[in-house]
């Protein structure tokens, strides 16, 4: 559910939504998910000075507390 909330998120901002791709990693106490886009959407997912990525992490967290885990989103490049 929250992969999908990440990728749902990113293909609204991006140009090339068709090379979004969340990939999910299960650790011992989080679970990571790891944003790839295409390296000329890179700057809009991030946004300046951070603020995009910084927004999304806070969706992300917020939306995994409600169902008690422990979420990290990783920008790919």
């Amino acid at each position: 559910m929250l992969k999908d909330l990440v990728e749902y998120l990113a293909k609204a901002l991006v140009d090339n939504p068709e090379e979004v791709k969340v990939t999910e990693v299960e650790g011992e106490s989080a679970t990571i998910l790891e944003l790839s886009v295409a390296k000329a959407d890179l700057g809009k997912v991030i946004g300046r000075q951070g603020k995009t990525a910084r927004a999304m992490r806070t969706i992300l967290g917020a939306s995994s507390a409600k169902l008690g885990k422990k979420t990290i989103l990783e920008i790919v490049e």
